[in-house]
């Protein structure tokens, strides 16, 4: 099984909407944190520093995520929900 490492940045917007920034896919985990933590020094990011939601409050920052290749990961369809 081959597998990457996705990494992701969420940010709640004053209006209540998410607000997330796809940063990159990395081969190892490690590569993943790495990049986290760079970033996390940078405008925005550091008020939101946290990698994958360190506690149950805290849902802004950092997600990061193991994907097999090959795979579909979304494989059901969706709805849109009118506000």
């Amino acid at each position: 099984m081959k597998t990457v490492w996705i990494l992701q940045h969420l940010h709640i917007l004053p209006q209540g909407e998410d607000c997330v920034k796809l940063i990159g896919v990395y081969a190892t985990r490690d590569d993943a944190v790495g990049a986290a933590m760079r970033l996390a020094e940078q405008p925005g990011f550091r008020d939101f520093p946290n990698v994958n939601n360190s506690t149950p409050d805290d849902t802004e920052g950092f997600y990061i995520e193991e994907y097999e290749i090959g795979k579909d990961h979304w494989a059901e369809g969706f709805t849109t929900v009118s506000r």
